[in-house]
């Protein structure tokens, strides 16, 4: 008579990651099998810093105690958004290449995705707003009060998106990059 094995339900905890260089989001999920639960989220705030190096230091310590108190299995990132403010874009650029070394650097695999992409696995409407995603979340997530910072449920927002599609993005055939943005956003180019 043979014993019959079950396959154990596979753990894997993700980290989402929403970039900001005053408030930076974070939210780290536990996903078994289809089943997923929240660890931990909250915000890394930088508005007390000045300097922006040291912003910059603060959200690598910070990232980097997170990977090593958790053990994230993936990190997943909001993207940047094309805004109108060059300086701004740099600074959260930065804040958000920070985040991935700190990633890399424990050897933790990155995604990113756009904002549309996040709000539409959320909730179903890519333009959704930050409040319509945090009671999604509450009510996906269960949890009892929304936080007063958004940042920290758009970071939960990020990792539930990633797991929803394992780590892949999706791009309906096209390819990303400069040349599809500029298609999708015609308003965004100056004459």
């Amino acid at each position: 008579m043979s014993k019959i094995v079950k396959n154990p339900v596979k753990e894997k905890i993700i980290l989402g990651i929403d970039p900001g260089t005053s408030v930076m989001g974070y939210g780290l999920i536990l996903v078994k099998g289809s089943k997923y639960s929240i660890i931990e989220f909250g915000v890394i705030h930088l508005k007390k810093y000045s300097d922006h190096a040291m912003k910059l230091k603060k959200i690598f310590e910070k990232i980097t105690y997170i990977i090593e108190t958790h053990q994230p299995d993936s990190m997943a990132l909001e993207a940047p958004f094309f805004g109108q403010n060059v300086q701004s874009m740099l600074k959260l650029g930065r804040a958000q290449g920070v985040a991935m070394a700190a990633a890399l650097a424990k050897e933790v695999s990155i995604t990113e995705y756009s904002p549309k992409k996040i709000k539409q696995s959320v909730t179903g409407n890519g333009n959704a707003s930050k409040e319509q995603v945090a009671e999604m979340l509450k009510s996906l997530l269960n949890f009892d009060e929304i936080p007063k910072l958004l940042d920290a449920t758009d970071a939960l927002a990020v990792a539930l998106c990633h797991h929803f599609h394992d780590g892949r993005i999706q791009t309906k055939g096209r390819s990303g990059g400069w040349k599809s943005f500029l298609t999708e956003n015609p308003d965004r180019i100056k004459k």
